[in-house]
């Protein structure tokens, strides 16, 4: 096994990490930024209203995205198994 094939697998792997966490993420960022902006107007500072949202709306992202995450790690799967039958 070259350098260069650990090389594409370790960046398949993190291009693969990346598009799998990014909707839940941005989701989560995206809610905890609205909070945070509704708490700084309102001067509420209550601690279950940042985490029931975002913790709702993770679920609900999870939901949305779920098929495209779930196909994202079995293509990566299978890109894998390709080069372990390549390498042997």
């Amino acid at each position: 096994m070259s350098q260069e094939v650990v090389i594409d697998i370790l960046s398949d792997a993190l291009t693969t990490t990346l598009k799998a966490a990014a909707p839940i993420l941005l989701v989560a960022l995206g809610v905890g930024f609205a909070i945070s902006i509704l708490q700084a107007t309102t001067q509420i500072q209550e601690q279950t209203m940042t985490f029931v949202p975002k913790i709702l709306a993770v679920f609900l992202a999870l939901i949305l995205f779920g098929t495209f995450i779930f196909n994202t790690l079995i293509a990566f799967t299978y890109r894998i198994f390709d080069y372990i039958a390549n390498i042997v």
